[in-house]
């Protein structure tokens, strides 16, 4: 099976935290990142279904993070692939 990305992905794992207006917050690890999303790891119960809009903010970081719009594009066993919006 052909990989159809646009982006190559790099693996890169920081805390995020994911927030929804009806989902409320959590934080999460981050699997990997490209130009156009990044992969959250995430429990089944947590997962937000396909076409979610989340805010998300790298969490750890000597100044606070930009929040970024983000998109449930793909959901797996391991979490959610997100799509940047912003």
């Amino acid at each position: 099976m052909s990989d159809k990305r646009e982006h190559v992905r790099t693996p890169f794992v920081c805390r995020i935290k994911i927030g929804h207006e009806t989902l409320g917050d959590l934080e999460a690890k981050t699997r990997d990142i490209s130009d156009g999303g990044v992969f959250v790891s995430l429990e089944p119960e947590q997962m937000p279904p396909i076409g979610t809009v989340v805010v998300g903010q790298v969490q750890g970081l000597a100044e606070e993070a930009p929040q970024l719009r983000m998109e449930v594009v793909r959901i797996e066993s391991e979490g959610v692939g997100l799509r940047f919006l912003d």
